[in-house]
């Protein structure tokens, strides 16, 4: 067989799903594992295919396909698993052929969505995008995989009577969910419009699945929120108050966490949620240090800020688990891409001080010095309101204000450098 790598892992059930791997040339199937892991399978054996020919009935070569399929029946995998994308005729084909569930890792990161789910908006969303991926894969059945093995998995409908029948009903749910999700996108633009009307400022935590983004916001606002060493651990976002100098408070949002190939329909979906990522004053994009893959990463998260347009945001690098284990190499070449990148650990308390730090330069500017006229002790006020009010001293000619401004608020206040 092909550069074969046979593991047992993640017993995590009392009759865990057997999964078969199966990555392209060069693929490295850890992400791939540690889904599969999320999803409670356990995988029984990886495959890593020296090349691809691909075909249109399978995707490779028919002769690689059947050597697949018998190394599944006899390994007696409940599953198999694609780290690349295959079409929906493709995995008709291959559940005909193996006769057992075939998907690829876009199904895998849907069904570990449908699992985390909690919210309703969650729940819809999940649901919203289960049914654009369904929609050309009707033949294809999302049920309990344990079940149906053995079975006809796959197998042809009652006809096309059916077949169209399923279709027009798939067409019509998604247009409902979309309604409900409407309804819950105008209360959360209400809410949004308060917060905009307090000036409180927003950061959001941005960044690949498991980079540390929960457990960096519990540090911070010295919260609880769920952390789990698992992808996908949040799916909604989760906001906390932050307090800053001078009693300044700004609140920060957790948000969903990204993956390479993540499914165009998921991103379709939760578009309201990440949109709170293109809406916030600040992103903080978290990279794992620690994480062999972190370059290929942050690109990742990079190409999904474009695409939801949340790319020209001001942000900061956070280089999260510096209290891992990181190689030199992968160290050095950190430095050198993300100069100005805060390294952090959010198990240890490292770094979190400079981090708050910089929150507050980016966001309120330099501390400076400003003299307010006695009878415009009403600026103050619009400093607290608009800034970081630090300290203010009354003097017999002024009012001594030091304080951090940024934004329109900076220019005006510009006149009120000069010692009166």
């Amino acid at each position: 067989m092909s550069n074969t790598d046979t593991v047992k892992t993640y017993d995590n059930t009392q009759n865990p799903i057997q999964s078969l791997l199966i990555g392209g040339p060069d693929a490295n199937l850890d992400e791939l594992q540690g889904l599969v892991h999320t999803l409670g399978m356990e995988i029984v054996k990886k495959i890593t295919l020296p090349r691809i020919t691909h075909t249109a009935k399978f995707g490779i070569g028919t002769g690689k396909s059947l050597e697949i399929s018998k190394e599944a029946e006899a390994i007696q995998a409940d599953c198999i698993i694609f780290d690349f994308d295959i079409t929906p005729t493709q995995q008709r084909n291959w559940e005909v052929l193996a006769n057992i569930p075939v998907f690829d890792k876009q199904e895998v990161i849907l069904r570990i969505f449908a699992q985390r789910a909690q919210t309703k908006e969650a729940i819809l969303q999940v649901e919203l995008a289960k049914l654009q991926y369904s929609l050309p894969r009707l033949a294809h059945t999302y049920g309990d995989m344990a079940k149906q093995r053995g079975g006809n998995f796959g197998a042809k409908g009652s006809g096309e009577t059916q077949l169209e029948l399923d279709r027009r009903a798939v067409v019509s749910k998604s247009a409902k969910i979309k309604k409900d999700l409407e309804k819950i996108v105008k209360e959360r633009e209400t809410q949004r419009k308060r917060r905009e009307q307090t000036t409180v400022s927003v950061a959001a935590l941005v960044g690949y699945t498991n980079a540390g983004k929960s457990s960096l916001l519990n540090a911070l606002t010295e919260s609880d929120v769920f952390v789990e060493d698992k992808l996908f651990a949040t799916l909604d976002p989760t906001t906390r108050r932050l307090t800053l100098q001078g009693k300044t408070e700004l609140l920060l949002t957790d948000t969903v966490g990204f993956i390479s190939n993540l499914p165009h329909s998921l991103i379709d979906a939760f578009k309201s949620t990440l949109e709170e990522s293109a809406r916030a004053n600040l992103q903080l994009l978290v990279l794992d240090g620690a994480d062999p893959e972190v370059f290929n990463q942050y690109k990742t998260v990079i190409n999904v800020l474009k695409e939801i347009d949340a790319i020209k945001n001001e942000r900061i690098i956070v280089i999260n688990k510096c209290d891992k284990v990181i190689t030199p190499e992968i160290a050095t070449q950190l430095k050198h891409d993300f100069p100005e990148a805060i390294w952090t650990s959010a198990s240890t308390g490292q770094g979190l001080e400079k981090l708050t730090e910089v929150i507050t330069q980016k966001l309120f500017g330099k501390i400076q010095e400003f003299y307010i006229p006695l009878d415009r002790a009403d600026l103050v006020q619009k400093i607290r309101t608009t800034g970081m009010l630090i300290k203010e001293e009354w003097q017999d000619s002024c009012i001594k204000v030091t304080a951090r401004i940024k934004g329109k608020s900076r220019s005006f206040f510009n006149q009120y450098l000069t010692k009166i």
